[in-house]
């Protein structure tokens, strides 16, 4: 079975106060009130008695968001492609890994077999995977390609479902992200573009995979996307 990933909640945060803004119209803010969060009798957050919000309160509230929302420094390991305010890039060489399925047309199996070079991200709008004809490190021209996989929607977008992925964003959560989706079972293929170009369809190419057929992975089967990493970087695959 599948190893189970548990994110770290080191930098979990949870509800602590609220400011209210008041003025005469929409945009317009003359007077403020900072209030405590406490729980009510059922215990879910509930807004406690506030207290006028004065200058100093004002700037040190806005202080301490602005510190904690700026990007922190990190080192940035080679497998980086692009780091913002909004998302993760990285890649990963080919290489073959563990494959798990659970579904009624392949049952419940699992094989190490070879991938090829793929694309991640880790975004605020989600978590993605790419596939790469080339071997080499991505550049911005980097033509992408579906990813060949179960549980993954157009442009590249992965259902997690229940797969346990990070709740960070960031280059030290990387591995997390990458392991909360190859120790996932792959379940049904969703709807959309098709994710391999094989005769006998995508249900036949992974038993064929499982069952050792390809010793490397057949890049032949690749769908192109019309897509560079630059694209991907800039934003340009949002939906």
């Amino acid at each position: 079975m599948p190893e189970i990933l548990t994110a770290s909640r080191s930098h979990d945060v949870a509800l602590q106060g609220a400011v209210l803004l008041y003025g005469q119209g929409p945009g317009q803010f003359s007077y403020g009130t900072a209030h405590r969060i406490e729980p009510d009798a059922s215990g879910r957050p509930a807004l406690g008695a506030g207290v006028p919000l004065n200058r100093a309160a004002l700037i040190h509230a806005v202080r301490e968001v602005a510190a904690h929302a700026l990007p922190k420094g990190e080192f940035l390991t080679p497998n980086v492609l692009s780091i913002s305010a909004n998302a993760v890039t990285w890649w990963c060489a080919a290489a073959r890994r563990r494959v798990f399925f659970k579904c009624k047309e392949l049952g419940e199996r699992n094989a190490i077999v070879s991938h090829p070079a793929l694309v991640f991200q880790a975004s605020q709008s989600g978590f993605s995977v790419f596939a790469l004809q080339d071997e080499e490190r991505p550049v911005p021209n980097s033509a992408l390609f579906e990813p060949p996989y179960f549980n993954t929607w157009d442009h590249g977008k992965i259902c997690i479902g229940s797969a346990h992925v990070p709740k960070q964003i960031d280059v030290a959560s990387i591995g997390g992200w990458e392991e909360g989706f190859f120790n996932s079972a792959f379940t049904h293929p969703n709807h959309g573009t098709r994710r391999v170009e094989y005769e006998r369809g995508v249900f036949a190419f992974w038993k064929d995979m499982l069952d050792g057929q390809f010793p490397d992975f057949p890049k032949q089967v690749l769908v192109p996307m019309k897509l560079k990493l630059a694209d991907l970087i800039a934003g340009k695959l949002e939906k």
